[in-house]
């Protein structure tokens, strides 16, 4: 197994500039304009393409594609699962943001239909870790978790196991779990969680490394650590979530191998 460290991490972001990996994303409304340009930022290329009579074509096109249940509706869900369809008949690997399962029966049911379908990663906070898990499915309060990574260890082991994918359960502290391996990004800042859809972003980043990177487990602890340096290095200066998500932008298109070895806190 490759070792994980600043150097690996650091080395995936030089393959996204360098390549430009082309990342479809099935996402909701409330992120769309956001996730494209912190993947813009990071050096990948954007296409928001959901629509049902075109998200398979484009899906075999694309070097990697994101799945965000964020803002459902029965065209967004035909689009995902045309998405998915084209992204494995391609075999380009593809991620899950299962936003809110468990807050209501028919999102919950899409989110386990969709986890069974081969996600190279499955990006979620503690609470939706833990509803797709099956283990409470009144864990989630909307799209906040009300749970931490520690109460979600077990029900990530589990999803390894029941879905394949690698589990990345993001909050105070990112884990990612992989069955064999378990990776702890400590960075971040508190601040992050006044911006909205960072942890759709956090997904976004994640696909752009699955473009490049084929070890899954690699991918995801490396977009994970991308936005917990930029994001906390952006939050210490500025005076408020507006001015935050502005310049963690400017974070992730700066971002360097260095930076990343100054301050990455990995365990």
């Amino acid at each position: 197994m490759p070792t994980i460290d600043a150097a690996r991490i650091a080395a995936v972001l030089d393959l996204v500039r360098t390549r430009k990996p082309l990342v479809q994303n099935v996402t909701n409304f409330v992120v769309m304009n956001s996730t494209a340009n912190a993947l813009l930022a990071i050096g990948a290329s954007p296409a928001m393409v959901h629509a049902p009579d075109e998200a398979a074509e484009f899906a075999r096109l694309a070097d990697s594609v994101v799945i965000n249940i964020g803002t459902l509706s029965t065209e967004f869900v035909a689009g995902m699962r045309a998405a998915v369809t084209g992204a494995r008949g391609k075999g380009a690997p593809w991620v899950l943001d299962p936003v809110g399962v468990g807050a209501t029966a028919w999102r919950t049911r899409i989110a386990d239909d969709l986890a069974t379908l081969g996600p190279a990663v499955i990006r979620a906070n503690a609470s939706e870790t833990i509803a797709l898990a099956g283990r409470a499915r009144a864990a989630t309060r909307g799209v906040d978790s009300t749970a931490t990574g520690d109460d979600a260890h077990d029900s990530a082991a589990l999803l390894v196991g029941t879905t394949g994918a690698v589990i990345a359960v993001t909050g105070a502290v990112d884990r990612v779990v992989d069955g064999a391996r378990v990776a702890s990004i400590a960075n971040g800042d508190a601040r992050m969680a006044q911006v909205t859809g960072l942890g759709c972003t956090a997904t976004a980043l994640v696909g752009a490394a699955l473009a490049v990177e084929p070890d899954a487990f690699v991918a995801a602890t490396a977009g994970l650590a991308w936005l917990g340096i930029a994001g906390e290095i952006a939050a210490a200066g500025s005076a408020g979530p507006g001015s935050l998500q502005v310049k963690l932008l400017d974070e992730l298109a700066t971002l360097d191998g260095a930076t990343i070895a100054a301050r990455l806190r990995l365990s």
